[in-house]
C-alpha cells in the first residue's frame, strides 16, 4: 500500500501550485487537510517554523519566533504547504504571543480534530525578555487528554540551551 491516488489529492489546491499567493493578513481558510492512512496507530508529526513573525498589537513592531507544532493525527492531517502559508499570514497580525499560539492550536484542532496537539512559540527577546508560550490539547475522555495534562504539568522543567536568540 503506497502512494496517493489523484482522487485523494483533489482537495489540495496549494501543493504544486506555481502561482502561490501570500496572504499578509490572518487567513485560517488557507489550511488544507488530507486523509491519515495510518489511523490504526499513534505517531507524532512535528513541524518547526523558525521564521514566524507577527506584530505587537500595541506598537505594531514585529515579533519573531520559532514555532513548534507536534500532533498525533486521527482521521485528517494538515498539508504542510498550506500550514506554511497559514503561518505566514500572521505576518501583519497584531496579537500577543500567547494569543497567537492559542489561535494556531485552535485553528488546527478545528481543522483536523487530532488526538493530541501542542504548539510552542519561542520568541526572540524584545526589551530584554523573551516569551515562550506553550499550549496543548488532548481529545476529551481519552488517554490523550491525560497525556495533555501530564505534558503541561511537566513542560519545560529543565533549563534549555538557548542557541537561536
Amino acid at each position: 500500500m503506497g502512494g496517493r491516488k489523484d482522487e485523494e489529492l483533489k482537495d489540495l489546491t496549494l501543493l504544486g501550485n506555481q502561482g502561490t499567493k501570500y496572504s499578509f493578513e490572518y487567513a485560517p481558510n488557507l489550511l488544507e487537510t488530507f486523509e491519515n492512512k495510518h489511523k490504526d496507530r499513534d505517531y507524532i508529526v512535528k513541524f518547526n517554523c523558525p521564521e514566524f513573525t507577527s506584530l505587537c498589537p500595541q506598537t505594531g513592531q514585529p515579533d519573531f519566533a520559532t514555532i513548534y507544532i507536534s500532533y498525533i493525527p486521527d482521521v485528517k492531517m494538515v498539508e504542510s504547504k498550506s500550514l506554511k502559508l497559514y503561518l505566514f499570514s500572521f505576518r501583519n497580525h497584531g496579537d500577543f504571543h500567547e494569543d497567537c499560539m492559542n489561535i494556531i492550536m485552535n485553528d488546527l484542532i478545528e481543522l483536523m480534530a487530532p488526538r493530541y496537539i501542542e504548539v510552542w512559540g519561542k520568541f526572540t527577546p524584545r526589551g530584554g525578555i523573551s516569551i515562550d508560550p506553550y499550549t496543548n490539547y488532548g481529545k476529551p475522555g481519552t488517554k490523550y487528554e491525560q497525556m495533555a495534562d501530564y505534558r503541561l504539568m511537566n513542560h519545560d522543567m529543565y533549563p534549555e540551551t538557548i542557541d537561536n536568540r
